[in-house]
């Protein structure tokens, strides 16, 4: 059912949605850093860092930080949202103008989670548990950050959003009355609940990382899915939480 939904995203709101998610990996690359570029900044310092105008708490300030996490967000959060958003889109009957509303609320909560992100980032970094790229440099953090989400995989919350997120067409007809925004604000909450933890982890992969960006982003949509989603969570969690006993441990060792 869902995938012939997805099937069907071929008008030109669609192809307007998909430009937006290519817009927001391509920004992505072009503000990561290359390996060379780390490994100079690891040697000369955050000077050299700041010299070259790159996403760094230190150097670039909030906003861009911030930009950075709004951008991380639509790349990895718009592609999960795909089933729900095709729904809708099938529901509604009518063009990409409540498409785009329901989307515009959707981010709006990520847009908020971006700038509670950037705040966190620069936190961490004045108190120099997180270096200059946003990868964790306190071995009880990461442990932390890992146990965390590896317990949340396997709360009632987390299986309550899950649940909503796996079933769009019920949780639509149940709010279609709100309208577009407000339905698209209840989906990002729903989405925030199911993945926030997960995207908390960007501390650990280090926050510019295309790599973990990728995998997470694959997981999260993979975990949304009705059927094969249910087998992900638990192992999820089990493996977080086993690689955050050995972080931990590590650590104490």
């Amino acid at each position: 059912m869902i995938s012939a939904r997805i099937r069907r995203m071929t008008g030109g709101h669609w192809l307007l949605m998909f430009g937006l998610i290519l817009l927001s990996w391509s920004m992505l690359y072009l503000m990561a850093l290359p390996p060379d570029l780390r490994d100079a900044g690891r040697i000369y310092g955050a000077d050299l860092l700041a010299g070259l105008c790159v996403v760094t708490p230190d150097a670039a300030g909030f906003a861009r930080i911030a930009l950075m996490w709004a951008l991380m967000s639509a790349a990895m959060m718009a592609p999960t949202a795909l089933p729900a958003l095709a729904t809708y889109d099938e529901l509604a009957h009518a063009g990409g103008t409540r498409l785009g509303v329901l989307l515009a609320g959707y981010l709006a909560v990520w847009l908020g989670f971006s700038v509670l992100a950037a705040a966190v980032q620069m936190a961490l970094f004045r108190a120099d548990l997180i270096s200059a790229f946003g990868d964790s440099r306190s071995s009880w953090l990461s442990a932390a950050l890992l146990l965390l989400a590896g317990g949340y995989q396997f709360s009632a919350l987390k299986e309550a959003c899950l649940a909503k997120c796996r079933a769009p067409l019920t949780f639509f007809m149940q709010h279609w009355d709100e309208g577009a925004w407000r339905n698209g604000l209840r989906l990002g909450v729903l989405c925030l609940g199911c993945c926030g933890a997960l995207m908390a982890l960007a501390f650990v992969g280090g926050v510019m990382n295309l790599a973990f960006m990728g995998l997470a982003t694959v997981i999260m949509v993979i975990e949304k899915l009705p059927g094969l989603g249910r087998w992900l969570t638990r192992p999820l969690g089990a493996v977080l939480l086993a690689a955050g006993g050995f972080v931990a441990l590590s650590a104490g060792i």
